[in-house]
C-alpha cells in the first residue's frame, strides 16, 4: 500500500515535471518569435523613408510669393478665446500674449518691412470710440492694418468710425452689428476695397455659441509696398 502510494507520488511529480517544461518551452518559443519579429520590424523601418510635413508660414496651406507677407487671422470665440493675428510667422495678438481684448483688436505693420508698429484694443461695449477714432486718424500711408472683433464690436461704433474703418478697404464694416464676428486686412491709403475680409452675422437661429456666432479664420498674403 505505501508502495503504491510512492508511485502515485513519483508519477504526480513527473507530470509536473512535464507540464513545467512544457510551459517554460512554449513561452520561450514565444519570447523568441517576438525578439525576432521585432527585429525584423526595425530592419524594415530603417529602409523607409520619412518625409516631414512642409510648413509654410503662420501655418498657412501654401507658401507665399515673394514679396508678400504671410498672415493668419481669427476671430475671437464668444467671450472665452481671444483672436489672434499672426504675419510671417510671428504670432503678434493672442490671448496667450496677453495683448487683446473685447471690441475691436488691431494690428499695425510696416508695408515695406513687414515689422510691426503698434497693437491695440478698443472696447466697443463700455469704451470710448473717441480713442479709435484718434487711432485710425494718425494711422500712417503704407501701413498694414489687421482687425479682428472679440465679444462685442459695434456697439459704440459712430458714422466717423466707421467711415475712418472703410477707408482702410472694408466694406463690412457699415453694416457691423451687436457681436458680429469680424476679421479684416487692408491699408491706409489703399485705392480699392480689401479681399481680405470676413463677417458672419450675430443670429440666435444660426449662432454656433450661445449668443455668439461661430469663429471666422481667414489666411492670405499681404502685397508688399514697393514705393
Amino acid at each position: 500500500m505505501v508502495r503504491a502510494s510512492g508511485i502515485l507520488k513519483l508519477a504526480a511529480l513527473i507530470s509536473s515535471l512535464l507540464l513545467a517544461g512544457f510551459l517554460a518551452f512554449h513561452l520561450l518559443e514565444i519570447n523568441t518569435d517576438f525578439k525576432v519579429g521585432s527585429f525584423l520590424s526595425k530592419s524594415g523601418q530603417g529602409h523607409e523613408t520619412y518625409t516631414k510635413p512642409t510648413r509654410y508660414k503662420c501655418g498657412l496651406s501654401k507658401s507665399c510669393p515673394s514679396r508678400h507677407f504671410a498672415f493668419k487671422i481669427v476671430s475671437g470665440a464668444a467671450t472665452v478665446v481671444g483672436p489672434r493675428i499672426c504675419l510671417e510667422d510671428k504670432l503678434l495678438m493672442s490671448s496667450v500674449k496677453n495683448n487683446v481684448g473685447r471690441g475691436i483688436n488691431i494690428v499695425l505693420v510696416n508695408g515695406k518691412t513687414g515689422n510691426l508698429i503698434k497693437t491695440e484694443a478698443f472696447d466697443m461695449w463700455a469704451g470710448d470710440v473717441a480713442t479709435l477714432i484718434k487711432f485710425l486718424k494718425e494711422i500712417e500711408d503704407g501701413t498694414v492694418v489687421m482687425m479682428a472683433s472679440f465679444d462685442d464690436c459695434s456697439t459704440k461704433l459712430t458714422d466717423e468710425a466707421r467711415n475712418l474703418i472703410a477707408e482702410l478697404g472694408s466694406t463690412a464694416i457699415t453694416t457691423l452689428g451687436f457681436r458680429d464676428n469680424w476679421i479684416f486686412v487692408g491699408g491706409k491709403g489703399i485705392k480699392t476695397k480689401s479681399p481680405f475680409e470676413q463677417h458672419i452675422k450675430n443670429n440666435a437661429d444660426s449662432n454656433k455659441f450661445e449668443g455668439w456666432p461661430e469663429v471666422l479664420e481667414m489666411e492670405g498674403c499681404v502685397p508688399q509696398r514697393q514705393d
